[in-house]
């Protein structure tokens, strides 16, 4: 298995509520890329909004290729868009994608 850093743009379509943003980073927060060397080097951020309603989701991933850890991530992150109550309508996710791979393991 190896550790991917996976990035996965989205929208919200309708306003991120801090309630709502607090259940996201807490679903999210035992995939945070910070615990991986990159994460830490890069100083990367689980979740990035902007203004304008876009954001970047980024989690570690363990996977044996990085199709299957681009799917992961996918699920990791739609199931916990879905906790904090967004689905696909009000919160695409655009395509994952891999950002990196740790190599200090």
């Amino acid at each position: 298995m190896t550790t991917y850093v996976i990035t996965i743009p989205g929208t919200f379509l309708r306003p991120l509520t801090d309630d709502a943003s607090a259940a996201l980073v807490g679903r999210l927060r035992p995939a945070d890329p910070q615990q991986t060397e990159l994460g830490r080097r890069e100083d990367l951020d689980i979740l990035t909004t902007n203004d304008n309603g876009t954001f970047s989701v980024r989690l570690e991933v363990e996977a044996d290729t990085s199709g299957e850890a681009e799917e992961r991530a996918k699920r990791t992150a739609a199931a916990a868009l879905s906790e904090a109550g967004f689905d696909e309508e009000t919160a695409p996710l655009g395509p994952a994608t891999v950002t990196g791979i740790d190599t200090s393991a």
